[in-house]
């Protein structure tokens, strides 16, 4: 098998605009993330306070980032992304002007940090299903790799020039680069222009988009163990991002150029992971490369609570990095490579929601763990934790899931007697066949992927049943919300994969399936 490059994806110069503009944000946002925690560090109760930044910059995750990814799904994803820079770009403007003059007090501080996580929430499920549009899907890895490499280039970067300007010229300079952040990645924005056929045709209406997509995620195991993976991860791991700042200063005696150094660690050693990692997926298989991250992630947290030696802390945090990036790229590379267009960044804001949650919540209950026992005591049992979770994974692998994800259009056009509208519903449909005796078991057991099929594209109802009064007949039933929801699942929200599993099924019944749509009564002739 032949290994992509690691940096093959900026040879496209639409993916390197693109790659050069959101890292600047992320440098900006990291500068950004710094500053606030040192504004903070010397005020009372400082370790709640400290950890409320990370909880603050990850709430708004939970509440945007699902209506986020429907509108990405929705709406053209370029205009989207432009609109949330400018917005983000007025309020770091405000808060660079109110934090030069003084009137930043911490209430306000943790709002204005709250108002730009909401610009991010709504960004990163845009971008992220805007890769798979600039990069060859053989290219997808090679491209998550790079992503977490941007994300650890500014993590390395951007704490290290904020401490510079923390420490010299203040944090309204940081504040301030950050704003300007915003201007790079939109003007990477409007030197790019999507292919047509990536704009979104007939828009889906927002509510039913919200619900398709909860569906999606609900019917598809796949995305299922991915979620159930990175919340095992990211709930111990979150003790680092939120309480760093605080050993820094507590346990290590370092000022704010210090602190960044930490993050810069983590930062160098998540890119030598990144650049390592083409060659170690093909020696390594993915669950075991979870167990080693997860062991070297939790040893990494026993020596950052027991040594107050700045040289190991620095280590290990290098090794903490690259465990970190082993574990979110595989899960985003695994998602970018499963996930249809259709309901790319719907599927991804669940993932941003799961990601986001873990680490807000866990910042928030270790810094309250810290209040309770101390410092050590919120990393070693954080460490505790992340052994334990990552003891499940040969209990709970990840699944290795195959296939062609491409969009299918495979099922034939429903010619009907009537013209229901798009809105009539729900719609119950119909599919009859027959099968031979030493065919039914096997036909039963293959109609289950086909269920999962049908649930994931628009079914919110499904059965599989024999008529009483027809041997060897099977009926399988399925409800969609609305005639339009059931046209869409003509037109391009199956995929190669979806298409196997029922051609797998029908091979095993008596040619192919009679197939009727039963309208609502009032539906238009």
């Amino acid at each position: 098998m032949t290994t992509t490059p690691a940096w093959s994806p900026l040879r496209d110069k639409v993916f390197r605009g693109l790659w050069i503009g959101v890292l600047a944000s992320n440098v900006g946002t990291w500068m950004q993330t710094v500053g606030a925690q040192w504004h903070l560090v010397h005020e009372p109760a400082a370790a709640t306070y400290v950890s409320l930044v990370q909880t603050a910059t990850m709430l708004p995750v939970l509440l945007l980032a699902l209506p986020s990814g429907a509108l990405a799904d929705t709406f053209d994803r370029r205009r989207l992304l432009l609109a949330v820079q400018v917005g983000l770009f007025v309020v770091a403007a405000a808060l660079t002007g109110l934090t030069a003059l003084d009137r930043m007090p911490p209430p306000l501080l943790l709002i204005f940090t709250f108002l730009l996580g909401a610009g991010q929430a709504l960004t990163l499920p845009a971008w992220q299903a805007v890769i798979p549009e600039v990069v060859p899907r053989d290219e997808l890895p090679a491209a998550s790799a790079l992503g977490a490499v941007n994300t650890n280039l500014a993590r390395s970067a951007g704490p290290a020039v904020a401490g510079l300007l923390v420490a010299h010229v203040g944090v309204a300079a940081v504040f301030g680069l950050n704003a300007l952040s915003f201007v790079i990645f939109a003007g990477a924005l409007l030197r790019w222009r999507r292919r047509p056929e990536s704009r979104p045709g007939h828009a889906e209406r927002f509510g039913p988009a919200l619900r398709a997509g909860g569906r999606y995620v609900r019917y598809s195991p796949v995305v299922r163990r991915i979620l159930l993976r990175v919340v095992l991860f990211v709930l111990p791991g979150s003790v680092v991002w939120g309480l760093l700042p605080l050993v820094a200063e507590r346990e290590l005696a370092l000022g704010p150029s210090g602190y960044g150094a930490l993050l810069a660690a983590l930062g160098v050693g998540a890119v030598l992971g990144a650049l390592l990692m083409p060659r170690v997926r093909e020696r390594v298989p993915a669950n075991r490369l979870l167990v080693l991250a997860g062991v070297v992630y939790g040893l990494a947290l026993v020596v950052v609570a027991s040594v107050a030696n700045a040289v190991v802390v620095v280590g290990v945090l290098v090794a903490a990095g690259l465990a970190w990036m082993i574990q979110v790229s595989r899960m985003n590379a695994g998602l970018q490579l499963f996930l249809p267009n259709w309901v790319r960044a719907r599927a991804f804001a669940v993932y941003q929601v799961v990601f986001a949650g873990g680490q807000a919540l866990g910042a928030l209950v270790w810094g309250q763990v810290t209040e309770a026992f101390g410092l050590r005591a919120a990393f070693l049992a954080a460490a505790a934790l992340m052994l334990v979770g990552t003891l499940t994974v040969p209990w709970l692998p990840l699944h290795h899931q195959e296939g062609d994800r491409g969009p299918a259009v495979y099922w034939a056009e429903p010619h009907l007697m009537l013209e229901p509208h798009r809105d009539a519903g729900p719609v119950l449909v119909t599919s009859t066949f027959r099968v031979r005796p030493e065919n039914r078991a096997a036909f039963v057991a293959a109609m289950q992927a086909v269920r999962r099929s049908r649930q994931r594209t628009g079914a919110t109802r499904w059965g599989l049943f024999r008529p009483g009064e027809q041997a060897g007949e099977f009926v399988e039933v399925y409800l969609v919300p609305t005639w339009e929801e059931h046209l869409r699942q003509h037109e391009g929200r199956l995929t190669g994969s979806d298409e196997r599993e029922e051609h797998e099924a029908w091979a095993l019944a008596e040619g192919p399936p009679a197939v009727t749509h039963l309208l609502p009564a009032d539906s238009a002739d």
